[in-house]
């Protein structure tokens, strides 16, 4: 051991003699615990982001007792901390919103209260950049315990072979089929009660799986964590393992700042190639970067996904799902197999090395994890693209798009808003082929606010009568990591702000070269010119508040989204006792 009890953090709180250190201990024991529960053991906090409205998270109350229970067999004393929940598909307008709420939350209760470590319990989408970002800032000892993935479903239909079904990838799908009137009003409700069958985060290589496998890639969790499905029991035992190591941890002073490198998070990017990941961790594994002081940039993403094929056959990119990812051997069998772009010394929560946490980890299912010479994708999981129209970046999963819109020029059909987009892609009339240009603006980190997954845009229903399911599609927002489409995504800076989106007209022609990485505006610089001088910004709605606040410090999209007070080195001071 390291560290000597003196030297804990929660002995500021609980061993002074004065009247303070009296009343902590006295509070304490108005719980029901003896004062040498806290006095003679580490103070470990578990962050939980359970909620009655977070279906991903339904299973992490129990979870936490297991956690309780490693933490108490190592020594420790366990206190569980509720915070933000953040379940997608019921918070609204987007959980992006609250991203950087859920992470001031976490920062401020390890900040000020009596903690000498966390285990972060979280799994859907913004929940795991959230909580990471915070404890990040706080500094604290950190191990990350992943909800894990629901059941996966199967799609019987007579005459036709049996497929794997999950949630959100096949939600998108079903309802192009179902609007086309390929599926019945029947067979629609049934899918509706069977598809998600347990708790758990999304299924397929969406942001919840992409973002809880970088966090494993960083270093902060444990090796195989990730894809063990929330409901096997082995996730039980997962969980108490964390409980139990988090205690070491917090002996050896095993803090993030002795994990989170740039080689860490530039391993992390290489898993998010190999994965085919979400383009969402765009956003996400910046602002990580960021709170832990690492330089990460776009250019860092793009030249990752140059190098790294997609490996994983998982839904959008393949067609497995992430039951078939653990059997197969999970995230180190993958990073085995990538070997070569990691970076191998880097140091993990095991007190080990990323290479010897995954030596010896070979795929046992090379249809789900592909050899380097057999990709699922040799496009790339992620393409940066810059030009007159985005100059700081847009992003794009060129391994779930149409291979035949990698190049492109299409006249644009503009969109100010979601409800005047979806009104009109009903509209059977609809002046659209299928060559057009979606664009949707105003949908940004300012303009929505808070970039929801509006970036799917819909297919006109005229084409989807036609059989059409994928066109160039253009936004400042996000799209859900379960999405698929030749749609280009976070254009930055953002319309709200002025960006050069926000002078795109309907009729414009749009060209994208995705092996050259360009997305261009074929309008003249003087025209630009003039509409930029007669644009004037839309109004900010929001007057007081959260809200208020996201839109006067969120940054765009490029640098991560967090806010601009929030950046770099925060060992703010401790807190007084008084």
């Amino acid at each position: 051991m390291s560290r000597s009890l003196d030297e804990l953090r929660s002995r500021r709180w609980f061993a002074a003699t004065d009247m303070r250190g009296f009343a902590h201990r006295q509070r304490i024991q108005q719980m029901g615990l003896r004062r040498e529960d806290v006095l003679d053991k580490p103070v470990v906090a578990i962050i939980n982001t359970w909620s009655d409205l977070s279906p991903c998270h339904a299973h992490l109350r129990e979870r936490a007792e297991s956690v309780k229970r490693g933490i108490l067999m190592a020594g420790g004393m366990p206190f569980e901390l509720p915070a933000m929940s953040l379940g997608e598909v019921m918070v609204k307008p987007t959980t992006m919103l609250y991203r950087n709420f859920l992470a001031m939350e976490v920062e401020e209760l390890l900040r000020s209260l009596p903690i000498d470590g966390v285990v972060l319990l979280a799994g859907c989408d913004k929940t795991t950049p959230a909580t990471v970002m915070g404890a990040t800032s706080a500094g604290l000892p950190v191990i990350f315990c992943p909800a894990g993935g629901m059941l996966s479903d199967r799609y019987l239909k007579r005459g036709e072979p049996q497929r794997s079904v999950g949630a959100g990838t096949h939600t998108r799908m079903f309802w192009d089929e179902y609007q086309a009137g390929q599926v019945s009003e029947c067979e629609w409700i049934g899918l509706e009660a069977k598809m998600t069958r347990s708790p758990g985060t999304c299924n397929v290589m969406g942001t919840a799986s992409t973002m809880t496998s970088m966090v494993e890639a960083l270093g902060l969790a444990l090796p195989g964590a990730t894809a063990i499905p929330a409901m096997d029991a082995g996730h039980v035992r997962m969980a108490t393992s964390c409980g139990e190591r988090i205690v070491d941890m917090i002996w050896q002073d095993l803090t993030p700042q002795k994990i989170l490198t740039r080689g860490a998070f530039l391993n992390a990017a290489a898993v998010q190639m190999a994965l085919g990941g979400s383009t969402n961790a765009a956003v996400h594994v910046v602002a990580m970067a960021r709170r832990a002081g690492v330089d990460l940039t776009l250019a860092d993403l793009d030249a990752m996904g140059r190098k790294v094929p997609v490996l994983a056959n998982l839904f959008p990119s393949g067609d497995r799902l992430m039951e078939d990812f653990h059997y197969a051997g999970g995230l180190p069998a993958l990073m085995n197999r990538i070997r070569p772009h990691l970076s191998l010394g880097e140091l993990t929560v095991t007190g080990k090395t990323i290479a010897e946490n995954i030596d010896g980890r070979e795929s046992l299912d090379d249809e789900v994890i592909r050899p380097l010479d057999r990709p699922v994708s040799a496009a790339g999981a992620l393409a940066v693209l810059r030009g007159n129209l985005a100059p700081e970046g847009a992003v794009m999963k060129s391994s779930a798009a149409s291979p035949k819109f990698f190049r492109h020029t299409g006249r644009a059909l503009v969109f100010d808003s979601p409800a005047e987009m979806h009104k009109a892609c009903a509209n059977p009339e609809l002046d659209v082929d299928e060559d057009t240009v979606l664009v949707l603006r105003n949908a940004g980190p300012v303009g929505a606010p808070g970039m929801p997954e509006w970036g799917g845009l819909p297919i006109p229903k005229k084409l989807l009568d036609r059989g059409v399911r994928d066109m160039v599609r253009l936004s400042d927002a996000r799209m859900s990591g379960t999405h698929y489409g030749s749609c280009i995504l976070h254009i930055s800076p953002e319309a709200a702000v002025g960006g050069p989106l926000a002078l795109v007209r309907t009729g414009d022609l749009v060209a994208l070269d995705v092996e050259a990485r360009t997305l261009e505006l074929k309008v003249s610089d003087e025209e630009l010119a003039r509409r930029r001088a007669a644009w004037t910004p839309p109004p900010r709605t929001a007057k007081r508040g959260f809200v208020k606040l996201y839109q006067d410090h969120v940054q765009q999209a490029h640098e991560g989204c967090d806010f601009d007070f929030l950046q770099g080195d925060a060992s703010s001071p401790e807190p007084e006792i008084f």
